[in-house]
């Protein structure tokens, strides 16, 4: 017969293992979801195409392309709210909305291929120079000539912030939404330019957002309005057109977004910066 002290330990062991196993399952499903998350991002550093999928450099040419940022976990995880860098430059311009334009088509290449072209980006966060590449690049040069006579970029919210992995800040869309675009795409461009050596892109490179899956070989020559500026070097095949690389000053504006972190991902998986980034005026000029 068993006595009360021998059930009494019994029931405690029975607990013990209840509450073993229950911890042990926990550990599983963290060690699983975790293998997933790094699965996903080995496949964006290596594969390049999947970055388009977990929304961290794709980018309509079109804004009724589907953004499939949706489809994976983002590439940045959540991170604290940090303290708004650039707010007193936003609360400036505050109610500044762009203007939505689209086109059918690329416009004509009109640009110099011999002179010198750079992009200036007057922000909320300070003002980003960009020595553009229009021997290399001339179609991705020329469109954002194109787009800055326009006024397209005037007023635009940077969108993305990935700060794992890779680390850049996206920007180009006037929906904000990572879903906008011109309406006509540009090719791709100086794939092979000699600074993105051991697949990286180096910090300072400014290069587009496109729709390219490296899986599927499909979304070549998909680059619209969006680009990314990389704040820090970033483990990426070249699929992105590098047409610019930014100056010192402008260096120190995108670090301090950087550092400022991103936001948890909204439902879409975006990652947006902390920091309150919006193009005042973008303007191109030649020298």
């Amino acid at each position: 017969m068993v006595s009360n002290e021998q059930r009494r330990r019994q029931l405690a062991r029975e607990k013990y293992l209840r509450q073993q196993n229950r911890r042990q399952q926990a550990r599983d499903k963290a060690r699983r979801r975790n293998t997933v998350i790094a699965s996903t991002l080995a496949v964006v550093l290596a594969a390049g195409g999947a970055v388009a999928t977990v929304g961290a450099l794709s980018g309509g040419g079109d804004d009724k392309k589907k953004d499939d940022s949706a489809a994976t976990p983002p590439t940045a995880p959540p991170t604290k709210k940090a303290e708004d860098p650039c707010a007193a430059g936003a609360k400036k311009v505050k109610g500044e909305k762009p203007e939505k334009m689209t086109w059918k088509k690329e416009p004509e290449v009109t640009i110099d291929r011999a002179a010198k072209y750079s992009m200036k980006l007057e922000t909320t966060c300070g003002d980003i120079s960009i020595d553009l590449k229009a021997d290399k690049a001339p179609h991705t040069v020329n469109s954002f000539d194109f787009l800055a006579k326009k006024g397209y970029l005037d007023h635009t919210s940077c969108h993305r912030l990935t700060n794992q992995g890779i680390f850049v800040l996206q920007c180009g869309d006037p929906q904000g939404t990572g879903r906008g675009g011109p309406g006509y795409t540009i090719p791709d461009e100086n794939l092979k330019d000699p600074s993105l050596k051991g697949n990286v892109y180096p910090a300072g490179t400014v290069a587009m957002a496109n729709q390219y899956n490296a899986q599927t070989k499909e979304g070549r020559n998909s680059g619209g309005s969006q680009f990314f500026l990389v704040y820090q070097d970033s483990q990426l095949p070249p699929d992105y057109t590098p047409f610019g690389t930014i100056g010192k000053d402008g260096m120190k504006v995108l670090k301090k977004i950087g550092n400022a972190g991103a936001a948890p991902p909204d439902q879409t998986g975006n990652t947006a910066p902390n920091a309150t980034v919006k193009i005042n005026k973008a303007t191109v000029g030649s020298s």
